[in-house]
């Protein structure tokens, strides 16, 4: 059971932030942001997507990849370098198959949230401060 009390908030907050700090999740956050651009542009009644063939399909795969590509790096961070590079092959893939990528939104997204998968890398371990080694030889 959620228990609600005053520090519930801050609790929350505080995981929020190890969550944000421990994975590439602003990557991530554009890379999705970038799918769903893409993909709303796609949208359409089912029967025009079915007589359009596989141009009419290409909107929806190249987003609702790319969406996929956004979120398994959040879950999984060892896999941010196959995702991230495959989430900017189909920002840049949909450029040609769906409406512009997004009328070029979803694609910048897309390509920009990549790079920040790729580019993410987990903190070093700090170093112990001053005092804390005086303390330590001290000893």
């Amino acid at each position: 059971m959620l228990r609600a009390g005053p520090g519930a908030v801050a609790r929350g907050w505080r995981w929020f932030t190890a969550l944000r700090r421990t994975r590439p999740f602003w990557g991530g956050v554009w890379m999705v942001a970038g799918g769903w651009e893409i993909l709303k542009y796609s949208f359409a009644p089912l029967q025009i997507v079915i007589s359009h063939g596989l141009s009419g399909v290409g909107g929806y795969l190249t987003g609702g990849g790319l969406m996929l590509c956004g979120l398994i790096p959040i879950i999984r961070p060892s896999q941010r370098h196959t995702f991230g590079i495959l989430g900017m092959v189909l920002a840049v893939v949909s450029l040609i198959v769906s409406n512009l990528g997004g009328f070029l939104v979803g694609m910048l997204l897309g390509v920009v949230g990549g790079a920040m998968t790729v580019g993410w890398g987990p903190k070093p371990a700090r170093r112990p401060s001053r005092r804390t080694r005086r303390t330590a030889e001290g000893a």
